[in-house]
């Protein structure tokens, strides 16, 4: 038999039975859409992150002090000497605080970072109007300030560079806009005012240094200077690892890309189920399928049609029914990603190769579940099965 033959036969008695072939396929179609939905949200969760992570800064290390006895913080000169290690390229050390931030009578609650001019390389912050911050600056402790888009548009400000603001009663004159980031896992990165860290008694009333951002030459060196950076910390606070925390940003996104696999395989399992009760189902069709047309069987066998011919009419017939279950989930899938990802608040990105995949292993579950009564199918006496 022809598969273009067989192709047809297969079509006939499906559409001759709709509401049977729909409600088959019924436990196809959720599983090949979950699976679908699924990994468009875990492609587009993981893209999100690595694109946070980016924005973040590149080959950066975390270092934050939580302090011993009355040691709870670090000078600059502190933070210089704790970084002086072979393959670091820049460090940034950083006062963070939040201030009530005012322009004429508008006022907003900002995130202020007091730290010196490397910060914007190290965390790959771009100007978008003016200047970052200078050495300079900090030098004569010249009172300015870098805000981020989030806060100029929240103050209302329309021409930033040159005007001045108030941290908390002080006034810093902007000098620069930087380049919307959008949100990290740390928050919005636009919620920012930068200050020459010189300044940060100022405006946060403390001079205590507790975060230092460390970019490392190359990938291939962050886990020695890593280890070296927190060989400095243990011994400034004399083995007292408790003193502080070194960060590194590969570590999250590794932490976070095993629980979204974990997340993944589990809901896979469960979208197995699915195919396992839709393959179940397509048994139950293709076994009543066979048994009303016996009397077909035996006309087509007493005509010459052989053994394989009966066994591949009814596994094109399968095939077909998986493959009906797979096309409508994939559809139902690639739709619902878009809805499921701003029902959970997550980007979602359809894998073509996953769709594809799905649509063939769907008609694979056909197959497989179809194979026994298509078996009996052609197994059947072409004598007997015309006397029924």
């Amino acid at each position: 038999m022809k598969l273009s033959q067989g192709v047809k036969m297969a079509w006939h008695s499906v559409s001759s039975q709709k509401m049977r072939t729909l409600l088959t396929v019924l436990g196809i179609m959720i599983g090949i859409a979950s699976v679908t939905i699924m990994v468009a949200i875990g492609n587009g969760t993981a893209e999100q992150v690595k694109s946070q992570m980016q924005g973040l800064g590149t080959n950066m290390l975390t270092a934050n002090v939580v302090g011993r006895g009355s040691v709870t913080s670090i000078t600059q000169a502190d933070a210089k000497t704790l970084t002086d290690i072979d393959g670091v390229k820049e460090y940034a050390p950083v006062i963070s605080g939040n201030v009530t931030a005012k322009y004429k009578t508008t006022t907003y609650s900002a995130s202020v970072q007091a730290t010196t001019a490397s910060f914007a390389d190290v965390r790959d912050y771009k100007v978008a109007q003016g200047r970052f911050i200078k050495d300079i600056d900090g030098a004569f402790s010249q009172k300015v300030a870098v805000i981020g888009s989030e806060v100029a548009t929240e103050l209302n400000i329309s021409n930033p560079v040159g005007q001045k603001i108030g941290l908390n009663g002080s006034s810093y004159k902007i000098i620069g806009v930087l380049e919307s980031k959008g949100s990290t896992t740390n928050g919005s990165s636009d919620n920012v005012v930068i200050i020459p860290v010189e300044t940060a008694r100022v405006a946060l009333k403390t001079d205590a240094i507790r975060t230092i951002y460390v970019q490392v030459e190359s990938s291939d060196k962050v886990d020695f200077v890593q280890k070296m950076l927190e060989f400095n910390l243990q011994t400034f606070f004399r083995n007292d690892e408790d003193a502080y925390t070194v960060f590194n940003q590969a570590d999250l996104l590794k932490t976070i890309t095993e629980v979204s696999t974990s997340m993944s395989t589990m809901l896979t399992y469960v979208a197995a189920i699915s195919l396992l009760v839709g393959g179940i189902g397509i048994m139950n069709m293709m076994l009543t399928s066979v048994s009303e047309r016996t009397k077909e069987i035996g006309i087509r066998k007493s005509l010459g049609a052989k053994q394989r011919d009966i066994l591949f009419q009814f596994l094109v017939e399968a095939a077909m029914i998986g493959g009906l279950g797979g096309l409508i989930g994939v559809i139902v899938g690639a739709s619902g990603s878009s809805f499921a990802g701003k029902l959970m608040d997550s980007p979602a990105s359809p894998s073509v190769d996953i769709m594809v995949l799905a649509l063939l292993f769907s008609m694979g579950v056909g197959v497989l579940f179809g194979f026994l009564p298509a078996r009996r199918a052609s197994r059947l006496n072409p004598v007997d099965a015309l006397r029924q």
